[in-house]
């Protein structure tokens, strides 16, 4: 079982930018799709961002299309999602998962995602 450790979110103005960090540990995510999804007060919990387990493919929920970017680095087992010109309707806690099976191009659905982490708060004020 891999665990996921989530980190950079924060309070930030609207405009600014964040970066956050999923760091895993317990096995390689070489092999493993990766998503990063957010939850709001009130709301369900929407997928924001997804890279294949090659990064060759990404995908982007079209609220934050042109302004998140998915990356990930193989050496430090670490995904990333950099988050440009936030507004307030970006608040909510952020989570990154990894996907249940390996070797798939597109885990795009909440059940696809097997193991998850505790959550970063980020907060944009208007």
């Amino acid at each position: 079982q891999v665990q996921l450790v989530e980190s950079g979110g924060g309070l930030v103005q609207a405009g600014g930018s964040l970066r956050l960090s999923c760091t895993a540990s317990g096995r390689t995510l070489r092999t493993t799709a990766m998503g990063w999804f957010r939850q709001a007060p009130g709301k369900e919990r929407e997928l924001v961002a997804a890279v294949a387990w090659n990064g060759g493919n990404t995908y982007y929920a079209g609220s934050v299309k042109g302004r998140f970017t998915v990356s990930r680095d193989y050496t430090k087992n670490t995904v990333y999602l950099q988050m440009n010109n936030l507004t307030p309707e970006d608040t909510a806690v952020y989570y990154c998962a990894a996907d249940r099976e390996t070797y798939r191009y597109s885990s795009l659905h909440l059940a696809d995602f097997g193991s998850w982490g505790q959550g970063t708060q980020v907060t944009v004020s208007s």
